[in-house]
């Protein structure tokens, strides 16, 4: 245990805005939007579906951004202290709980896929083909790239916030953005690549109904790392003078561009060597594959898509790790690095159930619970789903009806002026998103939550 100050360097600030929005950024961009988007969207009707998903992002999943970030800074720390620093009781309390919780859980079977990524890399690489049933199914193979990705992600969170989050993620976010867009250029240019486009960029509303507009809902919830806490952490190392409206712009802006960047890269190669784009998760593992290997020197595009999946989940999973280790850096005056050694080598070996529930071990891959088959999906349908869904329902209660929208907006306030000046009709900024907290986010979250639980929703189911 260290004394006060030494906690507080522990704890650490951004170096700069670009810094922030970089590692933000990073937070929200993972697989949820180069490997989750392409295939929900192909399951969902392609166009019609990114439509909705942009609507969803604006008006549901940036007030709860500014939610977070505005708690983070005023608290000035982590999910559970940035509860009781700001006078939640109990039950939110157990919210920032629930926060810790999905980010350790889900890091630990996001380690897993990330794994898979590092291995298919490989194999592009050195032009071998994975089977991805049979790969995903040997321990052999799965468990040390598993702990290869959870060590990298020790190594680079255990070095701090501004010398380790902020400095790789100012590196690996670029070169994520020039890997997509050598891969689209490649595609784009493949004869019969019209076909994606067309797919992707032209909308066909008919094919929205009320099971697409809850699914863009929650692709908008991961996408954008709303309801984890990671924005809560991230918004208590922002200084007073930072812009957190523009911020947050700037991070959706990013996240939603990676998204949808994801679609061009992936669309016009699957339609331009004859694949379906509603082969769902097996997408990126099982039908990309093929398609590279169609290609004329198909294994480097595949060599730079699976690096650049491997970039996308490392940004990703710093950010969960660090949610747990400033909890014990804020409340336990613990040592930074050697919480991120500990949480990282616990988090593997709690992983382990999850990697060999995709075939390695039978009962593991055969467990029903919760609606889901297998360990690795149960884990993901209670902490990658219905926590995140639960966690963003109590954020806007507790900053619509508890902290008060008044005390949020001072935060917000800080560093942008404008957001409490009239702009339209005497309308300010802050009454907008003050509205959208209080009134639309929990009805919608509510209607997200049902409908995930299998409640029968008239119009929506």
């Amino acid at each position: 245990m260290s004394n006060q100050n030494s906690s507080e360097e522990n704890r650490g600030q951004w170096g700069s805005k670009l810094g922030f929005i970089m590692a933000a950024a990073g937070s929200a961009v993972g697989l949820g939007n180069i490997w989750r988007f392409p295939y929900m969207t192909g399951e969902n009707g392609g166009a019609a579906f990114v439509v909705v998903y942009l609507a969803c992002v604006v008006f549901i999943g940036l007030p709860l951004l500014y939610v977070e970030l505005a708690l983070g800074r005023a608290s000035g720390r982590n999910p559970v202290g940035a509860f009781r620093e700001t006078g939640g009781g109990m039950p939110f309390i157990f919210t920032g709980v629930l926060c810790l919780s999905a980010c350790f859980f889900v890091l630990t079977y996001y380690g897993v896929i990330a794994g898979w990524t590092i291995s298919y890399a490989i194999s592009q690489i050195s032009q071998t083909t994975l089977v991805f049933e049979e790969y995903t199914a040997d321990p052999v193979y799965v468990l040390p790239v598993f702990a290869l990705f959870i060590a990298l992600t020790v190594i680079i969170v255990r070095a701090g916030v501004e010398k380790g989050i902020e400095k790789w993620s100012k590196i690996l976010m670029p070169l994520l953005f020039v890997l997509m867009l050598v891969i689209i250029i490649r595609g784009v240019t493949l004869p019969g690549a019209g076909a994606g486009l067309t797919y992707y960029l032209k909308p066909d509303f008919s094919k929205i109904d009320g099971t697409v507009v809850l699914k863009a809902l929650g692709q908008a919830f991961f996408s954008l790392s709303v309801g984890w806490g990671l924005m809560i952490t991230y918004g208590s190392y922002m200084s007073k003078k930072q812009n957190i409206v523009s911020n947050g712009l700037w991070v959706a802006f990013a996240d939603t561009s990676v998204a949808l960047l994801a679609g061009l890269m992936i669309f016009p190669a699957v339609f331009a060597m004859g694949h379906d784009p509603s082969s769902g998760s097996g997408l990126a593992f099982t039908t990309l594959p093929a398609v590279f290997a169609a290609m004329p020197a198909g294994w480097i595009v595949g060599t730079i898509f699976f690096l650049l999946l491997t970039v996308a989940a490392v940004t990703s999973s710093i950010s969960m790790l660090e949610v747990p280790v400033s909890y014990f850096v804020d409340e336990k005056k613990a040592r930074r690095s050697t919480c991120a050694v500990i949480i990282g080598v616990v988090a593997f070996l709690v992983g382990i159930p999850s990697a060999l529930s995709n075939g390695g071990n039978e009962w593991l891959s055969n467990i029903e619970m919760f609606g889901q088959t297998g360990f690795f999906s149960i884990l993901d349908q209670v902490f990658g789903t219905l926590a995140l869904i639960i966690i963003s329902l109590m954020l806007s209660i507790y900053v619509g009806w508890v902290w008060k929208p008044k005390r949020a907006i001072e935060e917000i306030e800080q560093g942008c002026p404008w957001f409490t000046k009239p702009l339209v009709v005497g309308i300010t900024p802050a009454a907008v998103w003050a509205f959208f907290i209080r009134f639309v986010c929990p009805v919608v979250i509510l209607l997200v939550l049902l409908n995930t639980l299998g409640v029968k929703i008239p119009g929506l189911s």
